[in-house]
Parts: C-alpha cells; structure tokens; sequence
C-alpha cells in the first residue's frame, strides 16, 4: 500500500514539471537533449543534404564519417520546390570533407537506428573542401535498401516467382551435365582464357570504338555527299548495262590479244634475249660514256660555232685564228691517201713520198680535171700527117703547183 502511494505522488510530481515546463516555453519532445551523441566541439559548422526519401529519419539523429560520430540532424524539411526531402544537419568544425562529398541514410542494424552518413568520393576526385552552409545535392545522395522492401521483394520471389520450379530446373541442368564434368570444365577455362585476352586488348578495344565513333561522325558530316553520290551512282549503272555488249567483246578480245601476245613473246624469246645481249656492249659503252655523251651533244647544237666562238665576235666583225700547216711533204702524202688520187699522171718528184706514183690496183682510172695531169697526156699529131693543136700535158712541179693553185702550169 505504501508502495502504491510513493508511485501515485512520483507520478503527480511528474505530470506537474511537465505542465511547468509547458507554461515555461518548452516546444516539444525534440528539444529535450539526448545523453551521448556526437561532440559537435566549439565551432560546428552547418549544412544541407537534399534527399529523394529519407525513410523514417527523424531530428536529432547522428550524423557519422566512417562509422565514427561527427554531428547531428538538427531539422528535416522540404526543399524549394517542394517536392523532395532537405535535412540540415551540425558537423564538428574539425572534421574536414571535400566540396563533392556525399551523403547516404543508412541503418546502425537490422532493426537499428537510421543516420545519415557523410563519406568522400574518393583520392582521385577529391576536390576543394566543403563549407559551412554549403548543399549536397540529389546528385550526390542516396539510401540504403530497407528490410521491409527485402522482405517484400522475397515475399513476391516466393509467392508469385517461379521457385516451384527450382527443382525442376535443378535435375534437368543435372542430367545435362552429368558425364561431360571435362568439357564443362575445358569451356570454363576457354571462356576465362577469353574474358582474359579481352581485358588485355580493352584498350585497343577502346580505341576501335572511338576510331568507329569518329568514321560515324564524319559519315554523318558526309551524308549529303554520300547520298548525291549514290542518286547518280544509277544512271552510271545505266549506261554499263546498256553497253554490256560492247564491253564483252572488248573483254573476249582481249583476252584473244593476251593470247597472240604471249604465244608471240614465247617464240621470239631466243632472239630477244640475243638482241639485248647483242646490245649489252653499247649499253656499257654509253655508261662508260658518262656526261661526256650530253657534252658532246651540246656542242654538235652549236656546230660549226662553238660557244666559245661567241667570245670572238667582236661586234660587226669576227676574230679568226686559224693554224695552217704548209708542209710541203704532209699535203702531198694527204693527197696521195686519196682513192682518186689527183696527183695520177704527174711524174714523181725525187725526195718526195706519199702515192704519186700513179693509180693503185684495182681503182678506177682517174677521173680528167681541166688543166691538171690528172689525165693521159694527149699525144702530138706526127708529121705524116695527123691533126695537131693539142697542148702538152704537165708533170712534174709545175703540175703540182697547178694542182695547188688551182689553175694550169
């Protein structure tokens, strides 16, 4: 009975400090602070992460990096336009994030409470550093799965899949595999083999794709082009069908042509080969030549004036230098290699060489020169009786000055 009083009077003591601390100002069962918790320190900073659904999270709930406790969730509201959840949460001042972080609401346990947890993406995309007041957005928030909807979605597996047939499914995969344990095991390995190979070759793989990507789009630049060359691609079509024919009959002759041509190379093969070898001296004869050949061909263009004569044209006049030998000796042995020999019927002179002898064997008597000794002398009529009037023939040197000068003895 005592027992009972002291609760009664507990309870009267309690119900009195709560209708105290109502008329004192007290808003609600959020604002009474709870033991433990992150230790937000003595400068927190503040920020807002916007979620499509924030399950059951209420005020007051932590907020943890790495499992570890960092701040708190001090509001839950609506974003601006209204359609999405935004909660505001305290986070200790020292604890660095950078500017992309990003936020997820996940589960202490199974059954445990929910909080919302703040993690960076990553070494490599870390940028900047996030400031007080700054937003996470949509982008960068999500949720883990809840038991509920692994419970519903196992429920349905269950109920309305196809695990009545699990059974089923497992004996035939049994009889198809019983007995071919190796090839199974032989395709495994080929299969592992290719998903290998593939991994080595994904950069050129990539790099196919891309080179595929860039043909596309020029393909695509192209297409006008493309299409104005297929239109008239017909007409083009047109006219190799009409003349089918003709081209026939240009193909079957030539393929008789061909035929005469190579019959023709094969039986004038032996005489070829002789002709280029026939002509192999010459070739290396015009090699030896060098560019003493284009020399000497640049000077027949300028004959009988060389270029070095254009340095002898003095203006209207022209400078000659000539060499002229007149040995004696030497002109008559030049005349004297003549076949017509224009010394014939002059009598030798003593001391001197060179054919003047008379005609060689075998040549023909030489031709009569009009005041020269070139031909038989004429015989002077006798006294008997006769036609005179003829005039001696000359010999000797005064016949070969007349040779010289051009004129009779």
């Amino acid at each position: 009975m005592k027992r009972l009083t002291k609760l009664a009077a507990a309870g009267a003591v309690t119900t009195v400090s709560a209708l105290v601390l109502s008329g004192c100002g007290f808003s609600g069962i959020y604002d009474v602070p709870l033991p433990g918790g992150a230790d937000l320190g003595d400068h927190p900073y503040t920020l807002k992460i916007q979620f499509k659904d924030v399950l059951d999270l209420v005020p007051q709930s932590g907020v943890k990096v790495n499992e570890v406790p960092v701040g708190q969730v001090k509001e839950i509201g609506l974003t601006p336009d209204g359609w999405h959840a935004e909660v505001t949460v305290e986070v200790n001042g020292d604890v660095k994030l950078p500017a992309n972080a990003m936020a997820n609401v996940k589960q202490s346990s199974l059954l445990g409470e929910k909080y919302v947890e703040l993690a960076s993406p990553g070494p490599a995309e870390a940028t900047g550093q996030l400031a007080s007041g700054a937003t996470i957005p949509l982008a960068r928030t999500g949720r883990d799965v809840e038991v509920e909807e692994v419970l519903g979605a196992l429920s349905l597996l269950l109920n309305g899949g196809g695990v009545d047939q699990l059974n089923t499914i497992t004996k035939e995969l049994n009889n198809a595999t019983a007995g071919r344990e190796p090839d199974l095991k032989a395709l495994l390995d080929n299969a592992n083999q290719l998903v290998t190979n593939l991994d080595r070759q994904s950069a050129n793989i990539t790099r196919a794709l891309d080179g595929l990507n860039r043909l596309s789009m020029t393909l695509k630049d192209q297409k006008d082009k493309l299409v104005g060359a297929v239109d008239n691609l017909g007409p083009g079509l047109g006219v190799l069908e009409q003349q089918r024919g003709q081209l026939m009959t240009m193909l079957n002759a030539l393929n008789n042509l061909s035929g005469v041509a190579t019959d023709t190379v094969n039986r004038s093969k032996a005489d070829l080969v002789a002709d280029l070898k026939a002509l192999t001296p010459t070739l290396q004869k015009l090699g030896e030549a060098g560019s003493d050949l284009p020399k000497a061909l640049e000077i027949l263009l300028t004959y009988p004036f060389t270029d070095q004569a254009y340095n002898d044209v003095k203006g209207d006049y022209f400078n000659l230098f000539a060499k002229i030998d007149l040995n004696l000796k030497d002109v008559i042995d030049n005349l004297g290699r003549s076949r017509q020999n224009p010394l014939n019927g002059l009598v030798p002179v003593p001391g001197l060489t060179g054919g003047v002898e008379g005609t060689q064997p075998n040549q023909p008597p030489p031709l009569p020169i009009p005041g020269l000794g070139g031909a038989p002398a004429q015989q002077a009529p006798s006294s008997t009786g006769g036609q005179g009037g003829g005039q001696p023939s000359q010999s000797g040197l005064s016949g070969l000055f007349g040779v010289l000068s051009g004129g009779a003895g």
